[in-house]
C-alpha cells in the first residue's frame, strides 16, 4: 500500500539545510527573542499585579489576557491567510514592543492602578491571537518542504532555551530595575525580534496573489477553512489526535506533577528535578529532529509517541521514588517532544498554502485555549479521588488519541516530503 502523499507547498526547493540557512536562523532567533520576551513580560506583569492589589486581583490580571487570546485566535488565522503572515507577525511584534515599553515608562514615573495592567494584558492577549497563527504559517515560506521537520526540531530547541533563560533574565531585570526595568527588558526583546523578522526573506506560495484580491467576508473565510480541514483526512486526523493528546497530558504535566511532588514529600527540589527531566527529554527530541531533518513513517511514529508518552505519564503516579519519577519525566519529554514536533511538521506539509494561518489558529486554540481548562478539573479530581486514578484517566484520554490515529489510514501512512 502506498504511503499518503502530502502536497509540497513551497516556493522553491532548497538544497541548503535549515540549520545552515541564515534566513531560517534569523526567523528562529526572532522567535526565541519573542518567547524570552513573553517570559519576562509575564513575570513583570504578575509581580506588578501582586504589588498593586490582592492575590485574587493579581490572578484576575494574569487570567484576563487569555480571554482575547482564545476568543480571537481563529480570526487571527483568517487575518494571516488574507494579508500574509509576515506583515501580521511584524505588526504584532511592533504593537507588543510599543505597548510594553509604554508600560515601562509609566511604571518609571508613577504607580498605575490595576486598570492599566488589565489593559496591557488584554492588548497583549489580542495581539497574541494574531501573532501565533501567523508565525506558524511562516516556515513553508522561508525554506523547502524537505526542511519542515528540521525547522520544527530547531523551533523546539528555541522553546527550551527560552524556558531556561526567560525566568532568570526576568528575575535579574526585576532585581536591578524593578517592574519598570523588567517591562523595559521585555520591550527590548520584542524590538530585537522585530528587527530580525524585518530581515527575514519570505517567498510567495502558489495562489498568494489571488487570495489578496479576494473580498470574501471574514466569517466566510473562517468557515471555509474549517470545511477544508474536515475534508482533508490527514489534517482532520492530526487536529483531533493533537488536541485530544494535549488535553490528556496538559493536566498531569502542569498541575499533577506539582501535587505529586508535594504528596510524596519530594518538595520543590523534587519538582524541579522532574521538570528538568521533562525538559531534557523534550530537548533531546528536538535536537534529534533538527539533526536528522526527517523521520520515516512520520504519521505512524507520531501516534505511537503520543500513546507511549501517555502510558509513561500515567505510570508517573505509581513510581515509588524520585529518581524513577525523573526518569519517567525524561521519557515523557522525549516522546511528547518528538510527537509534538511531528504534529507541527505534518500540519504544515499537509496544508494548502491558502489555509496555513487558519490551520495554525485551530491547533493553537486547543493548546492555549482549551487544554488549560483541564487544570482546575485535574486539581479537583486529585483532591476527590487521589493521584493514581486521575493520572490514569488522563493518560487514557491521550492513549485514545493515539489509538484514533492508528485507526486512521491517512494519518498512519502520512510521510514528510523528501
Amino acid at each position: 500500500m502506498l504511503a499518503t502523499r502530502i502536497p509540497a507547498n513551497t516556493v522553491t526547493a532548497t538544497t541548503k539545510p535549515a540549520h545552515r540557512d541564515g534566513n531560517v536562523l534569523r526567523w528562529l532567533a526572532a522567535f526565541a527573542a519573542s518567547l524570552i520576551g513573553d517570559s519576562v513580560y509575564f513575570l513583570a506583569l504578575s509581580w506588578a499585579a501582586a504589588r498593586s492589589g490582592s492575590a485574587a486581583q493579581a490572578g484576575l490580571v494574569l487570567a484576563v489576557g487569555s480571554v482575547p487570546r482564545a476568543a480571537l485566535m481563529l480570526g487571527g488565522g483568517v487575518v494571516a491567510d488574507r494579508f500574509g503572515p509576515r506583515g501580521v507577525v511584524i505588526g504584532s511584534d511592533a504593537t507588543r514592543c510599543v505597548v510594553i515599553l509604554a508600560m515601562a515608562g509609566l511604571l518609571a514615573v508613577t504607580t498605575p492602578g490595576l486598570w492599566a495592567l488589565v489593559a496591557v494584558a488584554l492588548v497583549f492577549g489580542a495581539v497574541d491571537a494574531l501573532f501565533m497563527p501567523a508565525v506558524s504559517a511562516l516556515p513553508p515560506r522561508i525554506t523547502g518542504p524537505d526542511q519542515l521537520a528540521r525547522v520544527q526540531g530547531m523551533k523546539g530547541l528555541a522553546v527550551r532555551v527560552a524556558t531556561v533563560a526567560g525566568a532568570p533574565l526576568g528575575g535579574l531585570a526585576m532585581a536591578l530595575g524593578g517592574e519598570a526595568g523588567a517591562f523595559a527588558v521585555a520591550g527590548a526583546l520584542f524590538a530585537v525580534s522585530l528587527g530580525l523578522l524585518a530581515a527575514v526573506r519570505v517567498g510567495p506560495l502558489p495562489g498568494d496573489d489571488d487570495r489578496k484580491r479576494q473580498q470574501n467576508p471574514a466569517w466566510r473565510d473562517l468557515v471555509d477553512g474549517i470545511r477544508y480541514m474536515r475534508r482533508n483526512r490527514v489534517l482532520a486526523s492530526l487536529v483531533i489526535v493533537g488536541a485530544v493528546g494535549e488535553l490528556g497530558l496538559t493536566g498531569p504535566l502542569n498541575i499533577g506533577v506539582t501535587l505529586l511532588s508535594s504528596e510524596r514529600g519530594w518538595g520543590a527540589a523534587g519538582l524541579g528535578w522532574i521538570i528538568s527531566g521533562f525538559g531534557a527529554g523534550a530537548g533531546a527530541a528536538s535536537l534529534l529532529l533538527a539533526v536528522r531533518g526527517r523521520v520515516p513513517r512520520a504519521g505512524l511514529v507520531l501516534v505511537l509517541c503520543i500513546a507511549l508518552g501517555a502510558v509513561a505519564a500515567g505510570a508517573m503516579a505509581y513510581v515509588p521514588s524520585l529518581p524513577l519519577a525523573v526518569g519517567a519525566g525524561v521519557v515523557i519529554g522525549l516522546l511528547a517532544g518528538l510527537g509534538g514536533a511531528l504534529v507541527g511538521a505534518l500540519l504544515q506539509a499537509a496544508s494548502d498554502s491558502a489555509y496555513l494561518g487558519r490551520v495554525g489558529s485551530v491547533t493553537n486554540l486547543f493548546t492555549v485555549g482549551v487544554a488549560p481548562l483541564s487544570y482546575p478539573l485535574m486539581g479537583a479530581g486529585i483532591a476527590a479521588w487521589g493521584l493514581e486514578p486521575v493520572f490514569t484517566v488522563s493518560a487514557a484520554v491521550s492513549v485514545l488519541a493515539g489509538l484514533y490515529g492508528l485507526a486512521s489510514p491517512a494519518l498512519r501512512r502520512a510521510e514528510l516530503p523528501r
